[in-house]
């Protein structure tokens, strides 16, 4: 090789690596990847969300769509994903239109935390809403607060927490429990005397019972006219509970407060009618079973038992009439099983109002960014199918109204009683905390 050629060379690989160079910055910016932006942004653990117009926003939609959870959950997942819809439709948050990251945690609660911290850390949600029993919310809770994302949890619950890191728009204790408690121990609700606690073995069923004995007791109910008694999840056999709960509630006066959740309801309830126990005998006040569980069972024999909540579908007003329908219309829209046959419960009713909630927020504060939206949703008021509510101030809960309603043959409930206006949330039990001492919210900024 000559002298001359071997410069040459040199100079055409010298333009080649510049050439090179050049294309690698270029060509991320042209494709729209590079990992910097002329638009407003905001860090976040998952990564970075711009605040400008045009593009997509992320959430997590995080509920058991199989396992034995998924008779309550999949429905949840359903009208978070109608919301993102709707919202869509009408331009979207801040100009982004919103793209949902639906996971399925199987009703495994350690699955449950490995899902969350994908959708924070992979998916970089700005906000996820998930969670049906408490101890997947417990599961997840650490996750949520080590990366400072936001959960929206939808289900009524046992209290005695209070995470920066968590919007509860489901009920506290004294949203549910309590009011249902005092129902029937008044004229009104039958003025029963003994109460048989029955729940599945986990975190809220044992508080939740933890609470309603401390009442119980301040109201002066002896020990021995209060029985309490747990089952596994998906426990299928109740032949021996309900035979214990027919001798306890021999001579009446007797009614069971259950916490059982999931798919062991419907043969809890097969069982109590089989063995001629009615709600005349003996009424099941129920804390988790709305019109969405009664869909897989056999409803007559259930008639005349009760439910507490805060919404039911039978709420007669023009907001929830267009909820209902718009759901049902949903549901036959896209080949959901049931269709228009589906029917709405209080969990349902709370997931749908909390993408609602962050989306109202997020508009106020006029940014996804994280510690911004926790700060617009206290005191926030907004309109529900069920009827208007507000945010509490301070405590990461909701204002909402209570109802009790009893079981009809449609699957439905009548409204047999309800509080005047809404109830204030209780993150800590005045009966657990009767010195008023509660312990410090957990989570928050780093």
């Amino acid at each position: 090789m000559s002298k001359n050629n071997g410069i040459t060379l040199a100079v055409l690989v010298a333009v080649l690596l510049v050439i090179g160079i050049l294309s690698a910055i270029a060509i991320p910016n042209l494709l729209g990847t590079s990992s910097e932006s002329l638009s407003p942004s905001i860090e976040t653990e998952g990564g970075v969300i711009n605040d400008s117009d045009g593009g997509s926003v992320k959430i997590g939609v995080l509920h058991s769509l199989s396992g034995t959870m998924a008779i309550s959950e999949t429905s949840l997942r359903d009208v978070v994903l109608m919301a993102v819809e709707e919202i869509n439709t009408s331009g979207g948050v801040l100009g982004k239109q919103i793209e949902a990251a639906v996971v399925d945690p199987a009703s495994d609660w350690d699955m449950f935390a490995e899902k969350a911290k994908s959708l924070i850390i992979k998916e970089k949600v700005a906000a996820v809403f998930g969670c049906w029993t408490s101890v997947s919310r417990k599961s997840v809770l650490p996750v949520f607060e080590e990366h400072n994302s936001l959960l929206f949890y939808p289900v009524q619950y046992e209290g005695e927490e209070q995470s920066l890191n968590v919007f509860y728009t489901g009920a506290t204790p004294n949203q549910q429990l309590i009011p249902a408690a005092e129902y029937l121990m008044s004229e009104e609700g039958g003025a029963y005397k003994k109460f048989y606690l029955l729940g599945t073995d986990y975190v809220f069923p044992r508080t939740a019972n933890k609470v309603l004995k401390a009442f119980l007791k301040n109201r002066g109910v002896a020990d021995e006219n209060i029985m309490e008694e747990y089952t596994p999840f998906h426990h299928q056999d109740y032949q021996t509970i309900v035979g214990k709960i027919k001798t306890f509630a021999t001579g009446g006066d007797a009614c069971v407060l259950s916490t059982i959740n999931g798919d062991s309801n419907v043969p809890f309830y097969k069982e109590f009618a089989n063995q001629g126990l009615t709600s005349s005998d003996c009424p099941i006040m129920a804390f988790s079973v709305a019109e969405d569980e009664l869909r897989a069972m056999d409803v007559p024999p259930l008639v005349g038992h009760l439910a507490a909540w805060n919404y039911f579908q039978s709420i007669d007003i023009t907001e929830n009439r267009e909820f209902v329908k718009n759901f049902k219309a949903y549901c036959e829209k896209n080949n959901l099983p049931g269709g228009s046959d589906r029917v709405t419960d209080d969990p349902i009713e709370a997931a749908y109002f909390g993408v609602y909630v962050w989306k109202a927020a997020v508009e106020k504060a006029g940014s996804f960014d994280v510690d911004k939206v926790r700060q617009a949703v206290y005191g926030l008021e907004f309109g529900a199918p069920g009827g208007p509510k507000k945010m509490h101030a301070d405590n990461q809960h909701t204002h909402k109204p209570v109802y009790i309603g009893e079981i009809l043959p449609n699957g439905q409930f009548l409204v047999v009683y309800q509080t005047n206006g809404v109830v204030i949330p209780e993150s800590y039990s005045s009966y657990l905390h009767s010195d008023g001492n509660f312990p410090a919210p957990t989570g928050g900024p780093k």
